[in-house]
């Protein structure tokens, strides 16, 4: 009996040491971060798309920064800044300014402040939405009501593109802590709308040859129009910053596309006399002429949009029309666009965690800070098909919490960063019809297509969303 008793312990022990042996394995190895599988979308050459299979990684989360240590809750001022900061000055609009090494959102009241926002945050237009929405909320002012305080409480302080601003304004006039929010103008896809010869593309607005029309004389005359709509809002504190388009194609090769357009259209005229100008002829274009054509027709846009823009009102910011390719990789391109805007905005996918290099390219080339835009996940778990749109695949709905975490990290530590927009508020609804086709059935939002949480991504979302102002203070300390 001894010796089984002695055997047994001596197997028990063997078991225990194994155990503690891989947990010390597992301390070690993901001390910096968790493995996260993910799937990345793959574009070919014939247009089409595809998944890889899933793939480990790295993932930093709040739990994996030493000694992270977050001093509690932050007193805020009603717009959300950061009132234990030095006040700056208060001009009852929200700006930008650089104090130090970093990059802040100052509020209207004068408090350093951090954009957190949420696009879309709209009501579905399909029937079993609608149907949703009328047995959880029977009226849009419940419903905004109700979003916007489940918004505050975890965290986010913002509306981003394609919000129901209407409703925003009108809840805004009730609420103690009011919510911040955005307008897209869509300067220039209103006009080749108006004008003609723009067609539909995922996730955005088509142009003849990816050319914009921005040589066309009635484009200035049609944004000085639409601008006058601005004044509406020109005394609202509430209001962050206006984006002028969405997702254009500031291409490198716009030289050779706007020469291959029509010879009677403004936009191969005003390429042919650049190029005479410039005393180059088509056969000894170069790249570095390819750059610098980019740039001017940055410049032309800009400068339009952003006069009318300032013009109705002065107040608030142009934070850009959304950059979503490799426009914002071009030096030339990124320092024309800073000399007319207050923030620059980038829909940046494709990237786990963003990158270090980039994030300082694009304030070292603008001057200017940056938010992101757009970028999500979409979880496997969720039942939904997922096979549109840009975004990751991952397994559930805490591996989106656990990305959003990774993330935004990233973007709080490069401090050039005042803000992220996540895509979006509401899950893509398979039964919408005439969607656009980059929205079509992928669970992309916060809430299902019934209005109900998806709470496992959302606890994590308002971990680090409650925790930013801590978090720029662990990083300013800690680099």
């Amino acid at each position: 009996m001894k010796t089984i008793h002695i055997v047994l312990f001596t197997c028990l022990l063997m078991l225990a040491c194994k155990e503690n042996k891989k947990e010390v394995v597992a301390q070690n190895t993901t001390s910096d971060y968790v493995m996260v599988d993910a799937k990345v979308k793959v574009y070919h050459s014939d247009g089409t798309r595809s998944y890889k299979d899933y793939q480990p990684f790295k993932t930093r989360t709040l739990k994996h920064l030493p000694n992270f240590n977050p001093k509690g809750d932050v007193k805020l001022s009603k717009y959300g800044g950061d009132m234990s900061q030095p006040q700056q000055e208060a001009t009852g609009f929200y700006h930008v300014k650089k104090i130090g090494d970093r990059w802040w959102g100052i509020d209207p009241l004068g408090y350093p402040y951090f954009n957190i926002a949420l696009n879309s945050v709209n009501t579905g237009k399909s029937e079993r939405t609608k149907a949703a929405f009328n047995k959880k909320f029977q009226t849009k002012e419940n419903w905004i009501n109700e979003t916007i305080n489940m918004l505050q409480e975890n965290g986010f302080n913002c509306a981003g593109s394609w919000s129901d601003v209407k409703a925003i304004t009108e809840a805004n006039k009730v609420l103690n802590k009011p919510f911040a929010y955005t307008i897209n103008w869509n300067f220039m896809s209103s006009y080749g709308s108006k004008r003609g010869g723009t067609h539909q593309q995922p996730g955005h607005t088509g142009y003849p040859n990816d050319a914009i029309f921005v040589f066309d004389p009635d484009f200035e005359t049609f944004c000085n129009q639409r601008a006058k709509k601005l004044i509406e809002y020109k005394d609202d504190p509430n209001l962050f910053g206006y984006f002028s388009d969405n997702e254009m194609p500031f291409k490198f090769k716009a030289l050779d596309n706007y020469l291959g357009l029509p010879k009677d259209e403004y936009g191969y005229k005003a390429a042919k006399n650049w190029l005479q100008e410039k005393g180059i002829t088509e056969n000894d274009i170069t790249d570095e002429h390819r750059e610098e054509f980019m740039a001017f027709v940055a410049d032309k846009y800009f400068s339009i949009v952003s006069s009318a823009i300032k013009k109705y009102d002065p107040n608030h910011m142009y934070i850009g029309a959304r950059f979503y390719a490799n426009e914002k990789n071009h030096e030339l391109f990124m320092k024309t666009a800073g000399k007319y805007l207050d923030i620059i905005s980038n829909n940046y996918y494709n990237h786990w965690t963003p990158d270090e290099q980039d994030m300082k390219n694009w304030t070292d080339w603008s001057g200017r800070p940056f938010i992101v835009t757009e970028y999500y996940t979409k979880g496997e778990d969720s039942g939904m098909g997922n096979t549109s749109g840009a975004g990751w695949i991952v397994r559930t709905q805490e591996d989106r919490g656990l990305f959003y975490q990774n993330y935004n990290l990233a973007l709080i530590e490069s401090k050039n960063c005042v803000g992220w927009h996540y895509f979006k508020y509401q899950d893509n609804d398979p039964t919408a019809k005439g969607v656009d086709p980059s929205n079509i059935d992928a669970n992309k939002g916060i809430v299902t297509n019934e209005y109900e949480v998806w709470t496992p991504m959302m606890e994590k979302m308002k971990a680090i969303n409650n925790n930013v102002y801590n978090l720029i203070e662990y990083f300013d300390a800690n680099k």
